[in-house]
């Protein structure tokens, strides 16, 4: 997972918090992580935190360490509202998680559901669209 820092200049080289910048002990950073969280919590920098890093920590919490998806849900709505975290499609992403949370669709399912619209069709053989009260036709 990589967090990217939004506030460089022009010319200046992006921050990248990745893997590798993080202790091997569960819940510990490394002085460079650690203050660089620390910053985006209070909104002095910004991360970014794509769609597809949701979907993998979904896929890696329930299936690997196998949490509850309510825990998933409790976790990733979290940080998504850390005040210097942003994605475009933070609300979007959010309403999915609860879409993931009420029923047995996949996280990949709930994202296409919460972000359809009578403009954003969904076109699809997958019932589960239906139920996820997405906009959709099915083939």
């Amino acid at each position: 997972m990589a967090f990217i820092d939004q506030t460089e200049r022009e010319g200046a080289p992006c921050e990248k918090i990745t893997d590798g910048d993080l202790d091997p002990r569960p819940g510990r950073f490394s002085p460079k992580a650690k203050t660089f969280m620390q910053d985006v919590a209070k909104g002095i920098k910004k991360a970014e935190l794509q769609s597809v890093v949701v979907v993998e920590c979904v896929y890696v919490m329930e299936k690997f360490y196998e949490i509850p998806k309510n825990e998933i849900v409790d976790k990733l709505s979290r940080i998504l509202n850390i005040k210097g975290i942003v994605n475009a499609d933070k609300s979007a992403i959010l309403a999915a998680l609860v879409k993931y949370e009420n029923s047995s669709a996949d996280i990949v399912d709930c994202i296409l559901a919460a972000k359809s619209s009578p403009q954003r069709v969904i076109v699809s053989f997958d019932k589960d669209f239906k139920r996820l009260k997405a906009t959709c036709e099915k083939l």
